[in-house]
């Protein structure tokens, strides 16, 4: 009887411990929760100091959402102005001399030299990347993932541009990078586009790359809700414009009430309370200075670049974040450096596939235990 006692002693201090070693292995790895379905909102050229200070022209963000979830306090955009961030977003690429000025040629990238460098880069410049460049659609597709990014007001002028996938013909001069009246669709916002891998498929580019109007329906269900779903607002509702063409205030105030209408709808569907996620961010800082060009993540220009990716300084400038998922602890403040390029690798770990160029960089780092405490 002594030795039962013993042995059963023994089994429960091993369980004991090889749970609690089991836990602290998890949190030391930064291990990521299950997440099933991830939104990315992006705004527009708002700096860390306005938009989080203390007298923040949007306080549903600044206070009600960063309550709920995660804060990133030190996130950052990778350069200015807008298109080379959102092509960092979602193929890792840097930024070069013509995604650095919003492409005004609608133009194909020109390779220096055959095949991506050892980093996974398109040495080059140019706007429309070549099919051998691969995208987070592109992955998520290849693992039986699903994706659809939604624009607001694509469509809207039929005159202007098609109501899915619309971009200008490759060569032409860009016409959608500004507001008319009645459409505020900026191309320049929509990253998918420029990339022949998704716009050479039309059929497939049609039906992923869709007018914001859609979102609501797709968010019935969770079959109809993609795994991965990339929001876009116009000009006026992401902050860009102020005042905006339709005469509203524009700026942090139509952001904020931009969220006020979507972030309830994603956060009541039954995709997002099962296994979502939520990340809301900003493309870039507001001015093109030394702080609003700050970086970090050990953020590298392109070889052969005229200049650094924020102008003035290494990068776009400290922007910050907020994420909200059933799997963040409310009101988790992190202050771990991370950037765009961190935002694909972070979801590229959730659905368990490779990093695209500089998301696979040494210093860039998932999200982690700081955010995914829970």
């Amino acid at each position: 009887m002594e030795t039962i006692r013993r042995f059963s002693s023994r089994l429960l201090f091993a369980l004991l411990f090889g749970g609690l070693a089991c836990t602290a292995m998890t949190q030391e790895a930064g291990a990521t929760p299950r997440i099933g379905h991830v939104f990315v909102i992006v705004l527009e050229n708002q700096s860390y100091s306005l938009t989080f200070g203390k007298h923040s022209p949007a306080p549903y963000l600044s206070r009600t959402l960063r309550k709920r979830g995660a804060f990133l306090s030190h996130y950052y955009g990778i350069g200015h102005a807008s298109l080379d961030n959102y092509i960092a977003m979602v193929s890792g690429q840097p930024p070069n001399e013509d995604t650095q000025r919003d492409c005004p040629v609608f133009d194909d990238f020109q390779m220096r030299a055959p095949g991506l460098d050892p980093k996974g880069r398109a040495l080059g410049r140019g706007c429309v990347y070549p099919a051998l460049v691969k995208t987070l659609p592109d992955q998520l597709e290849a693992a039986g993932r699903s994706w659809r990014a939604y624009m607001e007001d694509m469509g809207k002028d039929p005159d202007r541009e098609g109501a899915a996938c619309a971009h200008s013909a490759v060569g032409a001069k860009e016409n959608l990078l500004h507001a008319t009246p009645g459409d505020q669709y900026a191309v320049r916002h929509d990253p998918f586009v420029y990339f022949h891998s998704i716009i050479d498929d039309p059929a497939r580019c049609n039906s992923h790359v869709v007018p914001l109007d859609a979102l609501e329906n797709d968010l019935k269900t969770p079959a109809t809700t993609a795994d991965f779903n990339f929001i876009t607002p116009n000009l006026c509702d992401d902050g860009h414009d102020a005042p905006c063409i339709d005469r509203r205030l524009g700026g942090l105030v139509s952001a904020d009430a931009f969220l006020r209408k979507w972030v309830p709808l994603i956060r009541r569907s039954p995709a997002f309370k099962r296994d979502g996620l939520l990340i809301v961010t900003f493309d870039e800082a507001g001015a093109i200075g030394r702080e609003d060009s700050a970086a970090c993540c050990g953020e590298e220009a392109m070889p052969g670049a005229s200049g650094p990716p924020g102008g003035n300084g290494p990068g776009g400038g400290r922007v910050g974040a907020v994420l909200l998922s059933p799997s963040i602890r409310p009101g988790t403040v992190s202050r771990h450096s991370y950037n765009h390029y961190s935002l694909l690798r972070s979801i590229e770990d959730i659905f368990g596939i490779g990093h695209l160029a500089l998301a696979g960089g040494p210093r860039v780092k998932s999200f982690g235990a700081d955010v995914f405490g829970r």
